[in-house]
């Protein structure tokens, strides 16, 4: 049984960039926080877990070997000491804890994923999900992710799912949260996303575009949104840009995420910011049902009897291993036995 009426805080913030550790030290911090000011769920940004690898978008490919290298070693595992840190905060303060983090492969020293977790207030994973698809020029740095945690958690604050930056864009992943019931979306997102040099129009207006994505998954799911974005501070910005002034002059130039709110029928409500810290806004569950009686595409507003949606729903492995039994066979002419393999 869920709650009817929670409290979400979306942390837009900086990570230390590049340090895990430090910044999931940071986190901890917030989770405390968020927990003192009644909150019952904070969300953090995309990757933020050591930091979005912007370094991508803004120096041609042959030149970020190292950025790359630096990167995937400040990458973490999904059972690493930085997510137990946080996964402790959530239980010592009983909030549940959305994160975005770039996860490290360990069938591969340079294989990664864009991934999320969501965090029970007691500590538990509840759900853990790696980006489909990475989009653009995030492709240089992360692999494609598996359908595995599409998953909504029934919670006793909600039915929460979550989806990663341009996820939120496309129709299927979002449906197949719909399709389960979702109550609460989380929609990380980076701190900038740049499309073009400052010289030439036209610049993705990642701010606007998040708005009408996050508006239209509200409206369809009828469901609240948590929508939360990163920031960068002059640190990450300077190890980013690596002393480049037409990479400097990029970031100065894309406009810089926001973090807000958006109830069940697509309107903006509560805080929202673009400047670095912690904002709140009240979600009352009961505000999904009306607008159900009107569009309830999971139920009575679709044809399921003419439209067929199947998730492949499983964790991809690069091989899988079939060990045989060990079998213990005599040869003639040797006292010992010897183990060969089954086949």
């Amino acid at each position: 049984m869920s709650s009817e009426q929670v409290k979400i805080a979306a942390a837009h913030v900086a990570p230390i960039f590049l340090d895990a550790t430090q910044t999931a030290e940071k986190a901890a911090g917030l989770i405390a926080q968020a927990a003192r000011e009644g909150a019952s769920l904070i969300a953090f940004p995309e990757s933020f877990i050591p930091g979005f690898p912007i370094w991508t978008a803004v120096h041609a490919p042959i030149r970020t070997h190292a950025a790359f290298a630096a990167f995937a070693g400040a990458s973490i595992y999904a059972d690493g000491p930085e997510v137990q840190r946080i996964r402790h905060a959530a239980r010592k303060h009983k909030i549940f804890v959305s994160l975005g983090f770039s996860e490290r492969d360990r069938a591969s020293v340079g294989g990664l994923w864009n991934s999320n977790i969501l965090i029970r207030d007691d500590g538990v994973v509840l759900v853990h999900h790696r980006k489909l698809v990475p989009t653009f020029y995030e492709k240089l740095a992360w692999n494609p992710g598996d359908a595995f945690g599409l998953r909504v958690a029934e919670t006793r604050i909600g039915r929460i799912g979550a989806l990663i930056c341009g996820e939120n864009t496309n129709p299927l992943a979002r449906f197949a949260l719909i399709a389960q019931g979702e109550q609460i979306h989380v929609a990380s997102y980076p701190p900038v996303w740049p499309t073009r040099p400052p010289e030439e129009v036209g610049n993705y207006d990642n701010r606007s575009a998040n708005r009408i994505r996050a508006a239209a998954h509200a409206f369809e799911a009828k469901c609240f949104v948590v929508v939360v974005g990163s920031c960068l501070d002059q640190a990450a910005i300077d190890r980013i840009t690596d002393g480049d002034k037409a990479a400097s002059s990029v970031l100065e130039a894309t406009p810089v995420a926001e973090s807000f709110f958006v109830d069940p029928t697509g309107a903006v409500f509560g805080e929202a910011t673009t400047a670095e810290g912690l904002v709140y806004a009240e979600f009352d569950l009961r505000r999904c049902v009306e607008p159900k009686r009107f569009h309830d595409v999971a139920a009575g507003y679709n044809r399921f009897d003419l439209f067929d949606f199947h998730v492949r729903r499983e964790r991809l492995r690069p091989a899988h291993f079939d060990d045989a039994a060990e079998q213990k066979v005599e040869i003639v002419g040797l006292p010992e036995t010897v183990q060969r393999a089954d086949r």
